[in-house]
């Protein structure tokens, strides 16, 4: 098996939606907004080469969308996802299984594309099957007024009209298995229902895709939880739970929206569970 971080590109977000009540005199030394409050943040993907599969865990904003909507979010930066595949030597016609941790447009936007003629839309990973399970999918497809603006249409049914979809099924204890793809699943629904982390076993080591959990390492002090999320008091539990399990057991946290650090660490202090150590990749797994 090898692994390898895919950054997307980045893209700006309000500081205060990010970091819901914490006051900006404290978040703005984590990430310092610009003259309008927006906080630059990662696209940033993950894409596990094990045997015949080549999986990609979300896929960025992608490109399809219109220009008014790339000037509330704007998408900046040398990054992209096809730039990216290509330095490591794959295309996206490579891509044997697109695992989605939400569908929220951020995580899932590059999972489409428009067709040849601009008529419609079609899977941009035409090999691939797209990993996402039933309780979210219901959730994605039916939505709520809070989050139906990230639960994009466009992004979500061409997926189920292609035949490509795969839907893991939640088990009682919040978590599951993903076998055909080679890693386990810790299932939380405190950012949205259902919202999927991969748990994968790498070079001895346990690594964890945070997704929206932990979108950065300054994410991990239990207040700092993002405006976006329907259901605050629950993420600051699920969050609790996690992280005394991650310190137990010296897990590596994989930050999707880190606009610096691809790595973290945590530990036990007296103050509860900390950031210990931030790395990139590299740093700690070669390539």
């Amino acid at each position: 098996m090898k692994i390898y971080p895919v950054n997307t590109g980045h893209f700006k977000l309000d500081g205060g939606a990010m970091y819901g009540v914490v006051p900006q005199s404290l978040w703005k030394r984590l990430n310092p907004p610009d003259e309008n409050n927006m906080c630059s943040w990662a696209l940033r993907s993950m894409l596990i080469e094990d045997g015949d599969k080549l999986i990609l865990v979300d896929t960025g904003l992608g490109n399809k969308q219109s220009d008014k909507f790339f000037g509330f979010y704007y998408l900046h930066g040398n990054d992209s996802l096809d730039g990216n595949l290509k330095k490591l030597g794959f295309s996206r016609d490579d891509i044997t299984d697109v695992f989605l941790t939400h569908l929220h447009f951020d995580h899932c936007g590059g999972a489409i594309q428009h067709n040849k003629d601009r008529t419609g839309y079609e899977p941009a990973f035409a090999n691939a099957h797209f990993w996402s399970n039933r309780e979210h999918w219901k959730w994605a497809t039916d939505p709520n007024p809070r989050e139906k603006a990230s639960f994009l249409k466009e992004n979500i049914n061409p997926i189920e009209e292609s035949g490509q979809l795969k839907l893991l099924t939640k088990g009682v204890d919040g978590r599951t298995g993903a076998p055909e793809l080679g890693f386990d699943v810790i299932i939380v629904d405190g950012h949205t229902e259902a919202q999927m982390l991969p748990v994968i076993k790498y070079q001895g080591k346990t690594i964890v895709f945070m997704a929206d959990l932990l979108p950065s390492a300054g994410h991990i002090p239990l207040p700092y939880v993002m405006a976006y999320d329907i259901r605050p008091l629950i993420t600051m539990k699920e969050k609790s739970a996690f992280l005394q399990e991650a310190a137990d057991n010296n897990y590596y946290l994989f930050f999707e929206h880190d606009p610096i650090s691809e790595l973290g660490t945590v530990t036990h202090t007296e103050k509860g569970v900390r950031l210990d150590q931030t790395f990139r990749f590299s740093e700690v797994f070669g390539q």
